[in-house]
């Protein structure tokens, strides 16, 4: 009868510790058997279904590091293997509690064809339109007798008095002319020898006026020449002053009209295959806050400047209300985005790694799928995309997550999960002893007993902290029943501690381990 009661009592002790194995292995990862040989070994599934196989080995520490074989950590822990249907699903998509979207705030847009404010701004400055100045230089020596218009930034009409100027050369040649002209060699008996000397006289003389620019006076020579102003616009340089001797090309004044200017803009080098010539552009002046110039993309210059990475853009505007002068501070928009449609999704909808870009579209029943995309032009507010979502998915535009890879993918939306189902999955309670505390970095160091459910030997390691008050009143050297969880990728903080009556001596043989600092 003893025998009989002893080896129920054994069966049902052995029944306890096989459920209880086989408990926390479904809830953490672990199997209740020592982990298989090969990738390809399997464990029974629950209701004695077929096998599940095993994708791969993960480290025990919570560490982002994976095996496809079995092995040991750095401390002799053996990795924990991971079986089909505890990892990410084939396509990767997540299902997310529904009570959970609506505490995190999850908002989704429409992917949808619209025009995009894809405007290419820069900075530049206005410019005299260098087609419409005009140098006034004689090609003559002379004397400035008499100005006319004697200030810089006069305006003037076109073939308005400038300057009169005496010049002997130009009298000496007038004289030529008028001699020749005068002499009368086609009488009968003339010489021919002095008419054709006379010929060649008056055309030296004709050639001289010509190449000055000076007409004829029709026999009569004018000692003083009277310049006009070859165009309507403003002086900008005037070199002349009264009684002052010029020579041959001396630029007396310098006339622009500035019914047209240019905008000279610098656009970055990465911007310039989206400049065209012909584009309209809208440019703006500080000096006039609540207007708008229309302008036009006339030329792009063939150089970069090299310090600063961009490239001369050339506008033209219209400036014949006289608003717009030379020096002005402009603010660029080119409008290269034109006025076609584009398949968008809002810029906050994209997640951008650095490498790639990634949009988290939402399916139904609370179902959630990354998607890699490739983009296109960027607006204000969004951004085209060429590959990667159709047209009417809805994207996840307020919070979606950092996706890194499919393997990560659970990891990556584990705050997705219902609270209650991520509280008992990753809370964990053991005892041990306090050996430092570091406020400032908010972890604690504690020999702590094994934990089976982790499969961690008994050693000393640091834990982050929840909140500066649970080790308040806690002194180190003290006996302690403390509860942890696990955050993901190596964090584990302490959430709750209880002093316990004695303290006890350290723990010997024990391994020793350092866990993550610190937030991620």
């Amino acid at each position: 009868m003893n025998r009989s009661l002893t080896l129920t009592f054994t069966a049902a002790a052995i029944a306890a510790a096989l459920a209880s194995g086989y408990w926390a292995g479904s809830r953490h990862g672990v199997p209740a058997e020592p982990a298989a040989t090969a990738a390809t070994d399997a464990a029974p599934a629950e209701g004695g279904a077929a096998p599940r196989k095993i994708l791969y080995y993960r480290n025990p520490m919570g560490l982002p590091d994976t095996s496809p074989v079995p092995k040991k950590d750095s401390m002799g822990m053996d990795y924990i293997p991971v079986y089909e249907g505890d990892g990410p699903n084939d396509e990767g998509v997540v299902k997310v509690s529904p009570a959970r979207v609506q505490t995190l705030g999850v908002k989704t847009a429409v992917a949808e064809r619209r025009t995009l404010d894809a405007a290419v701004r820069a900075v530049g400055r206005v410019e005299v339109n260098e087609r419409a100045i005009h140098d006034v230089a004689p090609r003559f020596e002379g004397w400035i007798e008499r100005l006319h218009v004697n200030a810089s930034g006069d305006p003037v009409k076109r073939g308005q008095t400038l300057f009169t100027v005496y010049s002997p050369e130009l009298v000496s040649a007038q004289k030529e002319l008028a001699i020749a002209e005068s002499l009368k060699l086609d009488a009968p008996g003339a010489d021919p020898a002095a008419r054709e000397a006379a010929e060649r006289l008056a055309a030296a003389a004709r050639e001289r006026l010509a190449n000055w620019q000076v007409a004829a006076p029709g026999g009569k020579v004018a000692s003083r020449l009277t310049f006009t102003s070859p165009a309507t616009g403003i002086v900008l340089e005037k070199k002349a002053v009264e009684g002052m001797r010029f020579m041959p090309g001396t630029a007396v004044y310098r006339i622009a009209d500035l019914s047209t200017v240019w905008v000279i803009a610098d656009v970055y080098e990465q911007d310039l295959a989206r400049v065209k010539v012909g584009e309209p552009a809208t440019v703006r002046i500080d000096a006039f806050p609540d207007r708008s110039f229309p302008a036009k993309v006339t030329y792009l210059y063939p150089t970069v400047n090299a310090p600063t990475r961009t490239a001369q853009v050339r506008l033209e505007l219209d400036n014949r209300e006289g608003l717009l002068r030379p020096g002005m501070f402009a603010h660029v928009e080119l409008d290269t985005a034109g006025h076609a449609p584009h398949l968008a999704v809002p810029l906050s909808a994209v997640i951008d790694t650095g490498n790639r870009q990634v949009i988290l579209e939402a399916l139904d029943e609370g179902k959630f799928k990354p998607r890699e995309v490739r983009l296109g032009m960027r607006g204000r507010e969004y951004v085209e995309v060429l590959e990667g979502v159709e047209e009417g998915a809805r994207v996840v535009v307020a919070a979606n997550f950092l996706i890194d890879a499919e393997s990560n993918l659970k990891a990556a939306l584990s705050a997705f999960t219902a609270p209650e189902e991520a509280a008992s999955a990753k809370r964990y309670r053991t005892e041990g002893t306090l050996e430092e505390i570091d406020a400032a970095a908010g972890s604690v160091s504690v020999t702590h007993e094994p934990i089976p459910e982790l499969q961690w030997p008994a050693m000393t390691m640091d834990f982050n902290v929840a909140g500066p008050e649970v080790f308040a009143g806690v002194a180190p050297g003290s006996r302690i029943r403390f509860e942890f969880e696990d955050r993901g990728e190596g964090e584990f903080a302490v959430t709750r501690v209880e002093t316990l009556a004695a303290p006890a001596p350290a723990a010997n043989g024990g391994e020793t381990g350092h866990g993550a600092h610190g937030s991620k």
